[in-house]
């Protein structure tokens, strides 16, 4: 069972409610920040370890060989980055994102000045010798569950912000975004448990919002969800109430900023080929939500009439689910599952369902 971690890291994010802080004197007037479940999930050195193993499919076994430096008191300065730290010859950053944010490479670029200025502080390197100083190799990786379809894996360049490209770069900086959305990078997520663990809870709730509910109530019945699930039981046992604030505090702003993206596009007028595609990507990850649903309650043994009560979901499609994820045994890949059901004909039953009409 994964361990809790401490409650300190802060990462920037718009509060919903009221909240005042005291601001350093002379300093710029930036948003607020507030913790994120990813980071109180990832802020034990040994789930950090697990999660950098799965990055890089490295087996490092000693968490003691971390040493973490997250920036600490960029509050005041605008720049704000979730965890970073060093391992070997490397410095990591990780970063997570709800919204889709093209200028993270100048943010990354930010946030590594700070990083290296630290560094070569803490090491006394005379950056004016002439003694050539080795410096740790940057990577930058940010992880984005927001609701915009995009690729399980890209890379957005600082180079591609220049309004010349001609000719070669004085200056370049790589952010690697990772797509942690339930059903999306399915080694990463085997390999990193706690990482799953994350990505259902999210999904859940997710879920919940589609039927309705408030963003509060959604939150407490994924919870509850995930509790009899055994997922993040530990954690969510034990913080309950912080995780249920993180969570109200992303999702919240994750809703707003989708709302403004939707009214941008309709007074864009954006194409209506491309909307549809997006709705039919919506769908189809919400579909394959529910196989996962589905087949994590078959792997462990229940029936499809104790599935369908379970999720009060009709007994026909749980039925369909199941004897489509029988050729699929064990692993259950909700992306083939879905593919087989619309190759037999049954993938409709899903498209009927409140969990893949919504837009």
């Amino acid at each position: 069972m994964a361990k809790q971690g401490k409650n300190r890291s802060e990462t920037r994010k718009e509060r919903p409610e009221r909240h005042s802080e005291k601001r350093q004197k002379g300093a710029p007037a930036v948003r607020e920040y507030k913790n994120r479940l990813f980071i109180r999930l990832f802020q034990e050195p040994k789930e950090l370890l697990a999660l950098y193993n799965a990055v890089n499919d490295s087996h490092y076994t000693d968490a003691s060989r971390l040493v973490v430096n997250t920036l600490e008191d960029v509050l005041y300065l605008g720049m704000k980055n979730d965890v970073s730290f060093l391992i070997g010859s490397e410095m990591n950053l990780y970063e997570t994102q709800s919204t889709w944010n093209p200028n993270m490479p100048l943010r990354g670029l930010f946030y590594f000045s700070r990083l290296y200025k630290g560094y070569v502080a803490v090491h006394g390197l005379d950056i004016y010798s002439s003694v050539h100083h080795k410096l740790p190799t940057p990577r930058y990786i940010i992880f984005y569950n927001g609701t915009r379809d995009e690729a399980e894996r890209m890379e957005l360049k600082l180079s591609d912000s220049y309004e010349v490209k001609t000719g070669s770069f004085g200056l370049e900086c790589t952010a690697t975004v990772l797509n942690i959305n339930f059903g999306h990078n399915q080694k990463l997520m085997e390999n990193c448990h706690r990482l799953y663990e994350y990505a259902y809870l999210v999904s859940m709730v997710r879920c919940h919002l589609k039927e309705g509910l408030t963003l509060k109530n959604a939150i407490d019945l994924a919870i509850d969800d995930c509790l009899k699930e055994g997922i993040l039981e530990e954690f969510l046992t034990k913080h309950r109430e912080e995780a249920t604030m993180d969570l109200m505090t992303e999702l919240y702003s994750v809703e707003r900023h989708d709302r403004i993206v939707r009214k941008e596009a309709m007074e864009e007028g954006r194409e209506k080929g491309r909307e549809e595609g997006r709705k039919e990507g919506r769908k189809e990850g919400r579909a394959e939500t529910l196989i996962s649903m589905i087949v994590r309650k078959l792997s462990r043994g229940k029936t499809p009439e104790m599935i369908s009560e379970e999720l009060e979901e009709e007994p026909a499609l749980v039925q369909a689910v199941c004897d489509a994820a029988q050729s699929f045994a064990p692993e259950y890949d909700s992306a083939e599952i879905c593919q087989a059901m619309k190759k037999a004909g049954t993938y409709e039953m899903l498209e009927m369902t409140h969990l893949s009409l919504g837009s």
